[in-house]
């Protein structure tokens, strides 16, 4: 299979596969909530079930990461190198801390990743309340237990909170950039899809809180 050869060829693939995983942000979270429902073991449980479809998923988006991270590092070198030094001064001022800073949020939230998947998917930072060798009640490995544990503890909870800012941060501006991107903004509805893309932000940020934020002031036992 050949690369892209043209810089818009590689934006939009980087385009494509931000908002699939903007989706499967969305997707996550929505997961996640279950936990207020004390139905995150029944959840977890219905995934692990169909264990051919959960890995399709998981390589799908595997994928699509590993294609985002190599064309954003491209793509962000090619316009570097392209901007004139005299316009240096006028862009920084027209750019925002989001838009100059993409790589950088980007590398965050690969970092946390990382982290995220060994710690609640391989179960490999903390061991000691690993749901795979604690189940509940019904036999279940207890996701629920899991993480009440893990944002009982500061370090983890400081983790979560670096990894959320980084992704807030990447996304208030990657959602726009995306829609651009596409050519699907206007000289009229671009400031809407701007103010859009930083409230879907926001509001992905505070989903994303709300348990961890739950477990510590007590609503979550």
């Amino acid at each position: 299979m050949s690369l892209p050869a043209s810089t818009v060829a590689r934006k939009l693939l980087m385009a494509a596969t931000g908002q699939l995983m903007i989706i499967f942000i969305i997707l996550h979270v929505l997961g996640n909530s279950t936990i207020f429902y004390r139905t995150l073991n029944a959840y977890a449980a219905g995934l692990h079930a169909l264990p051919l479809l959960l890995w399709i998923f998981r390589s799908v988006m595997l994928a699509a990461i590993m294609l985002h991270v190599f064309y954003g590092i491209q793509v962000t070198i090619e316009n570097r190198e392209a901007k004139p030094r005299t316009y240096a001064v006028q862009e920084y001022a027209a750019s925002t801390f989001s838009s100059r800073n993409m790589i950088w949020t980007g590398t965050a939230i690969g970092s946390f990743l990382i982290y995220h998947l060994l710690h609640f998917t391989f179960q490999t930072i903390d061991p000691s309340t690993a749901a795979v060798t604690h189940p509940d009640a019904a036999g279940r490995p207890d996701v629920f237990a899991m993480v009440f544990a893990a944002f009982r503890r500061i370090g983890i909870l400081l983790v979560y909170a670096a990894g959320l800012l980084a992704v807030w941060l990447h996304l208030s501006h990657g959602i726009q950039s995306s829609f651009q991107t596409w050519g699907l903004n206007g000289e009229k509805s671009f400031p809407y899809i701007k103010k859009g893309s930083r409230l879907a932000a926001l509001i992905l940020l505070l989903a994303y809180a709300a348990i961890p934020a739950a477990i510590v002031m007590g609503l979550l036992k």
